[in-house]
């Protein structure tokens, strides 16, 4: 895929990766650098409150078994019903994309009047078919490593990191979408080092 520029002089960057590969710690990092940031994960979070439509209809299609006793969504729970049950991570998708996408639409509408770069933070980016971007960034770890890092520093159970790793686009075919790569096979000083090169990279589509 080669980069283009939009009409706008907005630049929008697709920055993605699989779960555990620290795509967050790189959104975070270039937001530092001066880009605006719309996060999938955060606009997901928000609509599955209490009281929200999205809470609303989870609920009418697992129960309270996904509710904790202060009354939140167990995420946790959740997890444990559809990255076992294809039909069930299906029926999530359906509850849970239309109204993400919605939102992420008003929020690039917004950073649109801007001129930093605005950093569309997607895990599922492939998956949904972006277009019209002005490049895409993957954060890329391998699996095992990945794996390795979600049950020691978020508390996943290595059974739980492999069903979610597995129902994600496999590494190849994210990679191969990807025109500019950030390699977080590393320490965290390497990790910074690729996120300034990705960040050159990104004021050079500007110009």
């Amino acid at each position: 895929m080669t980069a283009k520029e939009l009409p706008q002089e907005t630049l929008e960057i697709g920055l993605t990766g699989g779960i555990g590969s620290g795509k967050s710690t790189v959104s975070a990092g270039l937001v530092e650098r001066g880009a605006v940031l719309v996060d999938a994960d955060a606009i997901v979070r928000d609509l599955q409150k209490p009281g929200k439509p999205v809470f609303k209809k989870m609920v009418e299609r697992w129960g309270e078994k996904i509710i904790t006793n202060d009354g939140d969504l167990d995420r946790q729970a959740v997890a444990d019903i559809v990255f076992k049950n294809e039909e069930e991570l299906l029926a999530l998708n359906e509850i849970v994309h239309p109204l993400v996408r919605e939102e992420i639409a008003r929020q690039r509408d917004e950073h649109m009047r801007g001129s930093a770069p605005i950093i569309l933070d997607i895990p599922l980016l492939i998956e949904s078919g972006y277009q019209d971007l002005s490049g895409i960034v993957v954060v890329d770890l391998h699996p095992e490593e990945a794996v390795d890092r979600l049950v020691e520093h978020r508390g996943f159970s290595r059974e739980d990191a492999l069903n979610r790793i597995s129902n994600q686009v496999d590494r190849e075919e994210r990679l191969s979408k990807a025109d500019f790569v950030i390699d977080n096979n590393g320490d965290r000083d390497s990790l910074e080092d690729e996120i300034d090169k990705a960040w050159s990279w990104i004021m050079g589509l500007s110009k």
